[in-house]
C-alpha cells in the first residue's frame, strides 16, 4: 500500500503550464539576449508560447 505522491519535477514545472483544455504551453529558446543575429521573423516567433503535441503532453503530464 503505496501513499506517497509523485513529486512534482521543479526544472519541468518552471518551464511547461498545463491549460484548462489539456494542452501543455511552454517558452520558446533562444529568445533572451544575443539576439541581433536573428532576423525580426525569428525574434518574433520565439515571443509566442510553444504548444506541446499530443503524445509529449501525455507522456509529461504526470511531471507538473
Amino acid at each position: 500500500m503505496a501513499n506517497c505522491k509523485q513529486k512534482t519535477h521543479k526544472a519541468s514545472s518552471k518551464i511547461l503550464k498545463a491549460k484548462k483544455n489539456g494542452q501543455v504551453v511552454y517558452k520558446k529558446s533562444n529568445g533572451n539576449h544575443k539576439t541581433a543575429k536573428d532576423s525580426a521573423k525569428q525574434i518574433r516567433q520565439r515571443r509566442k508560447k510553444g504548444i506541446l503535441n499530443s503524445a509529449d503532453t501525455k507522456r509529461l503530464k504526470d511531471f507538473i
